[in-house]
């Protein structure tokens, strides 16, 4: 999903589904195939449209890794150009407001991160590596994400992707207990046990 970041009124488009739409499963090598993305634990599974939101990770997760020799900048100016090769018109670049305290606050953070060009704007190729699950209050996003962490799990035992962490986080306490409740019915499964570790307990 594309937004508009500056000016007036915000511009939406659905623009990677489309572009992840035009990717046949047999386009993907043999190693990102075969992944389970019906069964969740003992008494649950996932529903087509949860099953067919991994289906579109995966194929982000391929187009941005398929070429596993590139740096991360030359990863990410790849996936640029396939965006505007596939007809992304949109000035997506992010302007940097300095306008209040707050505000510089969070531009000096983001100039720690990411390179800023002369006018103050963060080119979109720098923040292009993401994908967002765009799905209905009460649709099961939560267990779409841990069956998410399935796949980036398996991706990173078959040498596809590289091994990170994962960080989870909400900005509601109970949103969390929602997290920590999937994750408890899922390890009944026995396929694959996921620890949790809480933040806090973290100096």
């Amino acid at each position: 999903r594309s937004n508009r970041w500056s000016g007036g009124a915000k511009m939406t488009q659905i623009l990677l589904q489309r572009l992840l739409d035009q990717i046949a499963p047999s386009q993907l090598p043999t190693n990102w195939r075969g992944f389970d993305f019906e069964s969740f634990s003992r008494d649950k599974a996932l529903w087509d449209y949860q099953r067919q939101a991994l289906d579109y990770a995966l194929k982000a997760l391929w187009k941005y890794y398929g070429q596993p020799d590139l740096r991360v900048d030359e990863r990410k100016h790849r996936f640029f150009h396939w965006y505007r090769d596939c007809g992304m018109e949109e000035d997506l670049d992010l302007s940097l407001d300095k306008s209040s305290a707050a505000k510089r606050k969070l531009a000096a953070l983001q100039e720690a991160y990411f390179e800023v060009e002369a006018d103050d704007k963060l080119p979109y190729w720098q923040f292009i590596n993401s994908i967002c699950f765009w799905m209905a209050t009460g649709s099961g996003k939560t267990l779409v994400i841990v069956k998410l962490i399935e796949l980036l799990h398996e991706l990173i035992k078959r040498g596809e992707i590289p091994n990170h962490d994962i960080l989870i986080l909400t900005h509601r306490d109970d949103l969390l207990t929602q997290v920590q409740e999937h994750i408890a019915d899922y390890n009944t499964s026995g396929d694959l046990y996921l620890d949790l570790h809480e933040l806090r307990d973290y100096s």
